[in-house]
């Protein structure tokens, strides 16, 4: 509880913030401006968006997903053993991502739609490294509904304490640089009864990355990835 008080006393204002993550790119936003009320669109989001329930492979092994996702945008987009065909952009999925391109800074193809629907859903511990996202990913998370609590981790330096963000409807995390290289980010299930939340995920995606990424045999070390900071 002492973490958690003290994780919200750090991003008390409106204004962008830089999280002490080593290794690291992340700034969050407690509130960005949306092109509606937060609760008219998680609505309007549950009811139109084409959800799928689908299975993953996750170290060779089969699941079913402990979520519902939908993916819109320019190009298709691979991940644990699934592929996902674009669904077209939306008036009001492009109406939030012009919003979430101009406070990022960045531009984005893509989006994947998470939708938790109570406590029981979550999100395993993963990076976002996929060779279509390219070797320094810009990825733009934003928040809609029940508050839910990010964990992340970094991958090899075991003595850095994990960091637990709370995501409240309206939040915007921003990940760059290297943060996917060196660190894990997942939501876990909880105990108490919750209602629904939409995690929105803007990328950038390259299909010509995807193929370059599948015929390289070799990968450069972390010390050798280095990425330029877009501020």
């Amino acid at each position: 509880m002492h973490n958690h008080r003290k994780m919200l006393d750090l991003f008390s204002d409106s204004q962008p913030q830089q999280l002490p993550m080593a290794d690291a790119d992340v700034r969050y936003w407690p509130q960005i401006d949306l092109v509606r009320a937060d609760h008219d669109l998680i609505n309007e989001l549950i009811e139109t968006t084409p959800w799928r329930h689908q299975q993953i492979v996750v170290y060779r092994k089969t699941h079913w997903q402990p979520r519902l996702t939908a993916w819109h945008g320019d190009v298709s987009y691979r991940y644990s053993g699934i592929t996902l065909p674009p669904a077209p952009w939306t008036p009001t999925l492009l109406a939030i991502k012009a919003q979430v391109e101009a406070v990022a800074e960045a531009t984005f193809n893509s989006v994947l739609l998470n939708y938790y629907r109570d406590q029981n859903d979550s999100m395993g511990m993963h990076s976002d490294d996929e060779p279509e996202l390219g070797a320094c990913p810009v990825i733009a998370s934003l928040s809609l509904g029940e508050e839910r609590t990010l964990l992340l981790k970094h991958k090899t330096q075991k003595a850095l304490k994990p960091i637990r963000l709370p995501l409240p409807s309206g939040s915007l995390l921003l990940m760059q640089g290297t943060t996917q290289t060196h660190w894990q980010h997942g939501i876990a299930k909880l105990s108490k009864p919750c209602g629904p939340r939409i995690n929105l995920t803007f990328r950038q995606v390259s299909a010509n990355e995807r193929m370059k990424g599948s015929a390289e045999t070799h990968q450069p070390p972390f010390e050798e990835l280095t990425c330029e900071n877009k501020r």
